[in-house]
């Protein structure tokens, strides 16, 4: 299998991992019905085809907000690997590379709780009193669930946006698989929990 297909599906399962994560899926409920304007109770019961629709569509703009962030770091990431690559040209330009690789076994090493840094768990957490207004506001509330979120999914999210700095003619690519791993399960969770009337 071609090693570019490799590292598309490590970015998508990336995603995956970080929406199943413990500062993301127990908290799916209330962003939910945060961004529904509906209570969990009501989210858990029959729905009819309207009320699937209305999830639907908020669950998208909610999710384009946090991939607008995703993919602007991934661009980010991409044109500082450029720049750097730019200044390590011939053999040397290889060193990208071996630090992003042994960054990436680090994040591993972390991931499997092999090794323990406190500054990764910690989180910076968006309060809102009140149902964002509409379409643009559940647009902004996933930009700010984006925002806040990214130290507790970093050590995941690092991992992409270093493959990203290593390989910038993909890094946009790794950051729109990532977002897509993360958006697929929130969309499947999104429609579970009710039952159709």
């Amino acid at each position: 299998m071609d090693p570019e297909n490799i590292t598309l599906w490590v970015a998508l399962s990336a995603g995956v991992i970080s929406f199943l994560s413990p500062c993301t899926l127990p908290l799916f409920p209330a962003y939910l019905s945060y961004i529904t304007g509906m209570s969990v109770k009501d989210l858990q019961s029959p729905q009819s085809k309207d009320i699937r629709v209305k999830i639907f569509v908020y669950s998208l703009l909610f999710l384009a907000g946090v991939s607008t962030v995703f993919l602007g770091l991934g661009l980010g990431a991409s044109y500082a690997g450029q720049m750097i690559n730019g200044l390590l040209r011939g053999d040397s330009g290889l060193l990208l590379q071996r630090i992003s690789g042994v960054f990436i076994i680090f994040m591993g090493l972390y991931l499997t709780g092999i090794i323990s840094v406190k500054m990764f768990a910690r989180t910076k957490h968006l309060t809102f009193s009140s149902k964002p207004a509409g379409w643009i506001g559940t647009f902004f509330t996933g930009l700010g669930f984006a925002a806040g979120w990214t130290p507790c999914i970093g050590p995941i999210f690092a991992s992409i946006l270093t493959m990203a700095a290593s390989n910038p003619s993909s890094g946009l690519l790794y950051s729109g698989m990532y977002a897509t791993g993360f958006a697929l399960p929130f969309l499947l969770f999104g429609f579970l929990p009710g039952r159709r009337k």
